[in-house]
């Protein structure tokens, strides 16, 4: 890594800016970091942190007019609260179950007949959470109308019914998009574009053609006949994101940060693993152990051969490997 021109970098450290700040939605600026730990959070805050969506359900009854796979997956896009959701844990790493339990899944069931002359709608307010859960809020249907229903699950007709249970789970956007915290993630930098990272297509004039954005009010514009920069970096970053309602908008950054120090902190674990390797094989990936030697595969000693080389002669019938004798017939490594 270059190291060159990081001096005092450690004692400014980022700085953030908010602009906007509301119950689904932050608008904020960075400083004090470089274009590829910006963009590693923007990508993160869309993917990688975790909420609680359905992701199975149980269909006991659907008279309705809609197909049962079209039910349930209209029910995993139905937001879900996921306030303190590092107290559920991932099914594949639950130590009390193979499929869900109260520790890593949230039940709900949702029941509606329709018994009238008029269509009934079914909303997201119909979902009734079970419990035991892991804590008093993740599960909870998101209903932000006035009206407080929430989301239209379908509609029934008289005597048409459907009874369902449903299993919310933790997960993130990178599995399923039923996951995602954010609707959208704005992210951008140089708004005046004078690095000239961005080579507009224009007919006839670009200014015109290509009007700044808000954040251009925020910068400084190049001045007629400025000489070019050449090593210039963009220093300023810009982000407006928009959640979904399942987390408030500063949550999904604090999480998005705390995910992005577990995968830098695993990584320069497995480097400093690597380097305190031992000698034989510095920490590298070997072949599987315990296996007998003999022409099985998966090889003994982290050497042997489908074909039975086990420190003799090599399929070809030419020179032994270097654990029996030299490619040149000698016995063995002086």
């Amino acid at each position: 890594m270059d190291y060159e021109g990081m001096e005092g970098l450690e004692d400014a450290g980022p700085r953030v800016t908010v602009r906007q700040a509301s119950k689904d939605r932050a608008d904020f600026t960075m400083e004090g970091v470089d274009l590829s730990f910006a963009n590693s959070l923007r990508r993160t805050l869309l993917a990688e942190v975790p909420t609680m969506a359905i992701d199975l359900v149980e269909v006991q009854a659907n008279t309705s007019s809609l197909a049962d796979e079209f039910i349930a997956h209209r029910l995993g896009l139905i937001p879900l609260n996921s306030k303190n959701v590092n107290d559920v844990s991932y099914t594949r790493e639950c130590e009390y179950c193979e499929q869900y339990c109260e520790h890593c899944s949230v039940t709900l069931e949702l029941h509606a007949r329709c018994t009238g002359d008029e269509i009934m709608k079914v909303y997201a307010r119909d979902l009734v959470v079970s419990e035991p859960r892991p804590n008093e809020w993740v599960g909870l249907p998101v209903i932000t109308d006035s009206l407080g229903l929430g989301s239209v699950i379908c509609k029934l007709r008289k005597d048409q019914e459907i009874r369902m249970k449903c299993i919310a789970k933790k997960g993130i956007a990178k599995e399923h998009a039923k996951w995602a915290p954010v609707s959208a993630v704005g992210f951008e930098y140089d708004p005046h574009n004078k690095l000239k990272h961005l080579d507009y297509w224009y007919e006839e004039d670009p200014i015109k053609e290509w009007p700044k954005s808000a954040n251009a009010a925020w910068e400084d514009a190049p001045q007629d006949g400025e000489p070019f920069d050449y090593s210039a970096q963009p220093g300023k970053f810009y982000f407006d994101v928009e959640s979904i309602g399942n987390l408030e908008p500063d949550s999904v950054v604090i999480e998005g940060i705390k995910v992005l120090q577990q995968k830098l902190a695993l990584i320069i674990q497995e480097l400093g693993d690597d380097r305190n390797g031992e000698a034989d094989g510095f920490g590298a990936p070997r072949s599987p152990e315990g296996v007998h030697a003999g022409g099985e595969y998966g090889m003994d000693h982290g050497y042997t051969t489908p074909f039975g080389n086990t420190g003799g002669q090599t399929m070809y019938g030419g020179g032994t490997t270097p654990f029996g004798a030299t490619p040149y017939g000698q016995s063995g490594w002086q």
